[in-house]
């Protein structure tokens, strides 16, 4: 096979990134946890699932709507999740939170624009700010790595 990277077939072997490096894997774990902070766990779970939609990772949608639930997240705002811009389910801080998760996650050249970030800092304090600017950077680190070594579904359809 060529380096060009084109070959898209599902199945194809690679690397298993918990077993080629476990420090890095430990650290990223330790990295995740210390990101959430004190931040609402119902809101985390939203903005991982968000934040994973953007970025394709079916594994990490599956893993986090199953965390979401959880943490007590209704199914109705699960399946809204993805058009939450066109409802009234979200309360103010969680649109922000997600406008922000969206902006940081498709990072526009300009980076995030001052409203989105003002939004977000006027329904948070500076340490959950803090805590959900984390959170993204830490999904978006792990979609990346699933979607780059095709990790599947923790389970079987049910």
């Amino acid at each position: 096979m060529t380096a060009d990277m084109s070959d898209t077939t599902q199945g194809r072997d690679r690397v298993d990134v918990m077993a080629a490096a476990p420090a890095a894997y430990h650290a990223m774990v330790a990295f995740q946890q210390a990101a959430g902070g004190e931040l609402d766990a119902r809101l985390a779970e939203l903005v991982r699932v968000r934040v994973s939609q953007i970025n394709g990772c079916a594994f990490c949608v599956d893993l986090h709507t199953r965390a979401a639930r959880e943490a007590g997240e209704s199914e109705q705002r699960l399946h809204l999740l993805a058009a939450w811009r066109e409802t009234a389910l979200f309360r103010p801080a969680e649109r922000a939170a997600l406008a922000l998760a969206e902006t940081v996650t498709r990072l526009p050249a300009a980076g995030v624009p001052d409203a989105v970030y003002a939004e977000a800092a006027a329904w948070f304090d500076e340490s959950d700010l803090a805590h959900l600017l984390w959170t993204i950077a830490a999904v978006n680190v792990w979609n990346r790595v699933a979607v780059s070594t095709r990790m599947g579904l923790l389970t079987q359809p049910v």
